[in-house]
């Protein structure tokens, strides 16, 4: 069967001028109504005048920095329905609606797996995405190769970013695999005064198409040439938010 992509992760980024992340506590989030008032912290949060973080046992996890704020989740196993995190977004932003917003990514992150041998992973990038050349061969071991792609799309920008990894299971069995990290790059029109807010909004709201472009993007452009005869609904696995899939800001 053909291989196939593996969604764990889904973050959302709002650029914003001169933002306070000493606002972000559990308290406000409950208090304003942006969370569940029975929602329980897994860490204890993180504040100071350049970063606040507070992270929910849900995976839910929010970062705020003096130019932006994230949103992420992870979503492996999730129904569409169950999914948080652009209801919370979503709702922050309602409830600072006096902040100067700039821009917007959607973001996810995700891998495949390459289970039949150890350079299965890598050979998928340099023999399948790249052109074999001498530059390759150099050094005193395999060359990593990480890469960039950037697709114009209506609205927005798609940018694309391909890993060479190898994926930890409980078992601590350790998978070859690639990471697609996509983000969905929204600049938002300086000149809408009151909108901006809306604009967001609508933004969010849309995710649900974004998320089914990536996946379509990476099932039918990478990997619709790739076969495995391992069953990949065997390696579902959760990534916590901090660790292995990284997403551009």
């Amino acid at each position: 069967m053909s291989q196939s992509l593996s969604i764990q992760q889904m973050a959302i980024t709002v650029i914003v001028q001169k933002n306070d992340p000493t606002i972000l506590t559990p308290d406000f989030l409950k208090y304003t109504g942006i969370v569940p008032t029975e929602w329980e912290v897994a860490r204890e949060p993180v504040r100071n005048n350049s970063v606040a973080q507070v992270t929910f046992q849900n995976s839910v996890n929010i970062v705020s920095q003096s130019n932006k704020i994230l949103f992420s989740e992870v979503i492996a196993n999730k129904e569409v329905k169950d999914i948080e995190i652009s209801t919370i977004a979503s709702k922050y932003i309602q409830k600072l609606s006096q902040a100067q917003y700039e821009g917007i990514g959607i973001n996810f992150g995700g891998y495949a797996l390459f289970p039949h041998s150890e350079q299965a992973a890598r050979d998928f990038i340099f023999k399948t995405l790249l052109q074999p050349g001498p530059w390759s061969e150099f050094g005193n071991a395999p060359v990593q190769a990480a890469m960039k792609f950037g697709y114009t799309l209506e609205g927005k920008q798609l940018n694309l970013e391909v890993n060479q990894a190898a994926i930890k299971f409980p078992d601590q069995k350790l998978i070859p695999a690639v990471l697609f990290s996509g983000n969905f790059n929204y600049v938002l029109p300086q000149d809408s005064g009151n909108n901006q807010v809306d604009n967001l909004v609508k933004v969010i709201a849309n995710w649900q198409a974004d998320l089914d472009t990536y996946k379509e993007v990476i099932n039918t452009r990478f990997l619709s040439s790739i076969t495995s005869s391992t069953p990949l609904d065997n390696y579902q696995v959760k990534i916590a938010p901090d660790d292995s899939l990284v997403f551009p800001s």
